[in-house]
């Protein structure tokens, strides 16, 4: 039986605020899953593409932190968030797409 550890994880005070990311964008290599968090510049902005004439918004952002993990975290991860997000359901009241819960835990 593996022999269990016990993590000390120090944060500097320069990251212990954090920084606001609106979203994440994921994607992987070979070797290595890359998450990067990512802020919003400014609101969507109408843009018209060249090769139709079509006119749509486009949301320009900027990465303001980016993490690589090894494969084998990416569970402990998703575990970890699914831990969390299930415990801010039940403390909010609330689900994570907006809506709001159920009676007694539905």
């Amino acid at each position: 039986m593996p022999e269990t550890q016990q993590l000390q994880i120090d944060v500097p005070e320069d990251v212990e605020v954090g920084l606001p990311a609106d979203f994440a964008s994921l994607w992987h290599t070979p070797a290595t899953f890359v998450i990067d968090f990512v802020a919003l510049k400014h609101p969507p902005q109408p843009a018209v593409d060249e090769s139709t004439g079509e006119t749509r918004p486009v949301v320009s952002g900027r990465v303001v932190t980016r993490v690589r993990i090894p494969p084998e975290q990416v569970f402990e991860l998703a575990k970890a968030l699914t831990t969390q997000l299930d415990a801010w359901e039940r403390e909010t009241g609330r689900r994570a797409d907006g809506s709001a819960r159920g009676p007694a835990g539905a």
